[in-house]
């Protein structure tokens, strides 16, 4: 087993730097070891690894695939030698984590600097994108998905709480009217998020029941900053998440918070990372840091933002 494991440790290697002697090179050894170290891999795999031509070197589709596996196994055996001993007490390495794009700009990125602070040893490779990631795939340490987690290949810990709310513009009301039920929004200019799984339908909750409400308007986006944005604009009326804003927009009376008695659950803003037997220190660090921050704040904690 170690033997294999030496000849894929060669392997991920070559596939990094994209040349067999770049690697003896560095291993202090000979090209030809290099490569009868990939042909005793392939021999074992019973597959072809690489193309090799007299100016290139490039992956198989069985080299692709072996890759990724052999990637996330290296990763997995890594976690477990510093998930024992004294690593334990030291988180370190890059730490890879992938979150949409407002929350990110606005809850994690100001939050970092006395992570980073707390724990030199620690890189962070930073992935916003409002469409969905998928950890294994895109080789992300953790995510933090806002929304019940149902992907059973995942672990989420809940790190914190999200309060939606009914938003718009003084001026907006000022010229269009405030609705009184969730059934008027239809005579309203609504922005509708384009990602939102559920669609142009908003959910509310009354006393007799859950309420959809299907919404339209003129101003459609598929990225949430250009929801806050759109709702700061007066375009309409916008249905967000209260740690949306920031800059006490809701207290200043530059956004009034409408049908109050009809309000959502609260969902979970959760710290979500691949299924593995060993959690590694440093993603175990992030996940307690953001957790104890996200306690001290009223928009990301039990208690009401609004």
């Amino acid at each position: 087993m170690s033997d294999t494991l030496a000849l894929i440790s060669t392997f991920l290697r070559v596939v990094e730097v994209g040349s067999f002697s770049a690697v003896a090179q560095e291993r202090d050894t000979s090209q030809p070891t290099i490569s009868r170290q990939i042909a005793a891999l392939e021999t074992h795999l019973g597959c072809l690894l690489f193309q090799r031509t007299t100016r290139s070197l490039s992956l198989t589709d069985d080299g692709r695939v072996f890759y990724e596996h052999a990637l996330r196994t290296v990763e997995t055996l890594k976690e477990a030698e510093t998930s024992v001993g004294r690593q334990r007490r030291k988180p370190s390495g890059n730490l890879r984590i992938g979150c949409a794009v407002v929350f990110g700009r606005l809850h994690i990125v100001p939050r970092l600097p006395r992570f980073l602070q707390r724990y030199p040893e620690i890189n962070i490779d930073f992935s916003m994108n409002d469409g969905f990631t998928d950890l294994i795939e895109e080789n992300l340490d953790l995510a933090i998905r806002v929304g019940v987690v149902t992907d059973q290949n995942l672990i989420a810990k809940r790190i914190g709480i999200t309060h939606r709310v009914l938003v718009a513009t003084p001026e907006y009301l000022k010229k269009w009217g405030v609705p009184k039920t969730p059934a008027d929004l239809a005579k309203h200019s609504c922005i509708v998020y384009s990602r939102l799984a559920v669609g142009s339908k908003w959910t509310f909750e009354s006393d007799t029941g859950i309420i959809d409400v299907p919404v339209s308007g003129r101003f459609r986006v598929n990225n949430t900053e250009g929801v806050r944005a759109a709702i700061l604009q007066s375009l309409g009326i916008g249905f967000v998440p209260a740690w949306h804003f920031v800059e006490n927009e809701i207290a200043k009376k530059r956004l009034v918070v409408l049908l109050k008695d009809y309000q959502p659950t609260p969902q979970p803003i959760n710290a979500v990372y691949p299924s593995r037997r060993f959690l590694s220190p440093k993603v175990r660090a992030m996940i307690d840091y953001l957790a104890q921050e996200f306690a001290l704040d009223p928009q990301l904690s039990d208690r009401p933002s609004v």
